[in-house]
């Protein structure tokens, strides 16, 4: 009997482990519009610092991101545990959130992006000629950004992984959530220290002298990677961008039942065209998803400027 039980418990616990894998995996895979945005925007903050404190930066913010999950984790548990009604809302939030930041994103490139570079530029150049600021002070106020930027995308990270795993048993969530939580946080600023060191690695490599094949390979890998830094930041913002509407608007079409059921219609319309029906049946839901994450953007975006204005006039 106590062998029989032993390995009944066993085949529980693996069963356990097997929906905490799977669930797991969803996670991830939902959460890396986050991700990508979180790496763009943890890379950009440390733009301006100087190449030695580039690794003390990225530590100092991937600490604060330690500490906010440490706050976020719990408080989304004991969301899930004492109210999990509010876990649908939450999660419609932060859907909306996502389809704002990446409309505002979009927005913000088109018409201000090469205002605000070169106002950055001034900035960060007179900080550096004026030998009142102090550096550490300027690398201190990143840290505090940085971190303050981290909170609302951990949140973020945190409230989806929970939707994912809101039916399931506490224990498992506790796993997913807190695994998720943790994965990310040292993946992220994992690469964000890779990212930022990128070009200082292509630059010693350029550096190499001497003659030789295997001298001018190394030096033609360092000028590549020199080359490929900003483009890699661009590409990062970019991506991070459109899946952040793709995630965003797929939250809220799922969230919005008569939404999700218009673009079930239109992708079984869809697959009845004779050329490409089949590839149409399957992209619609997710195209149509996205504009619907463009949209309400949009809307958000400019209810929030109408806001300002209003506020400003009073």
């Amino acid at each position: 009997m106590a062998g029989g039980s032993l390995l009944l418990l066993l085949d529980d616990i693996a069963a356990v482990l097997d929906d905490v894998a799977a669930m797991t995996k969803v996670a991830a895979r939902k959460t890396a519009a986050v991700l990508g945005d979180d790496l763009a925007v943890n890379a950009e903050k440390v733009t301006g610092v100087s190449a030695d404190r580039e690794l003390p930066v990225v530590w100092a913010v991937a600490k604060g991101s330690f500490r906010n999950k440490l706050i976020l984790v719990p408080a989304a548990l004991a969301i899930s545990a004492v109210a999990g009604w509010l876990i649908t809302p939450l999660l419609m939030l932060g859907g909306l959130y996502l389809c704002f930041e990446g409309f505002e994103s979009v927005a913000h490139r088109l018409l201000h992006q090469s205002k605000a570079d070169e106002e950055e530029l001034e900035d960060l150049s007179a900080a550096f000629a004026d030998p009142s600021v102090s550096m550490l002070d300027y690398e201190k106020e990143r840290i505090k950004g940085a971190v303050r930027t981290d909170m609302i995308l951990s949140g973020e990270i945190i409230v989806i992984t929970l939707g994912i795993v809101a039916e399931s048993d506490f224990i498992s969530q506790v796993i997913v959530v807190a695994g998720i939580a943790f994965s990310m946080t040292v993946g992220v600023y994992g690469l964000v220290a890779a990212i930022v060191k990128l070009d200082d690695a292509g630059l010693y490599l350029a550096n190499a002298r001497g003659e030789g094949f295997w001298l001018g390979a190394k030096r033609w890998l360092g000028l590549r990677m020199v080359s490929f830094a900003p483009l890699l930041m661009k590409g990062l913002a970019f991506v991070g961008t459109i899946a952040m509407f793709m995630v965003g608007g797929g939250i809220l079409v799922h969230g919005y039942h008569p939404a999700q059921h218009l673009i079930e219609q239109i992708a079984t319309q869809l697959s009845t065209v004779a050329v490409g029906g089949g590839v149409l049946h399957v992209i619609a839901p997710t195209l149509l998803s996205m504009l619907a994450g463009v949209v309400a953007g949009g809307v958000v975006a400019g209810l929030v400027s109408l806001w300002n204005i209003l506020r400003s006039k009073t």
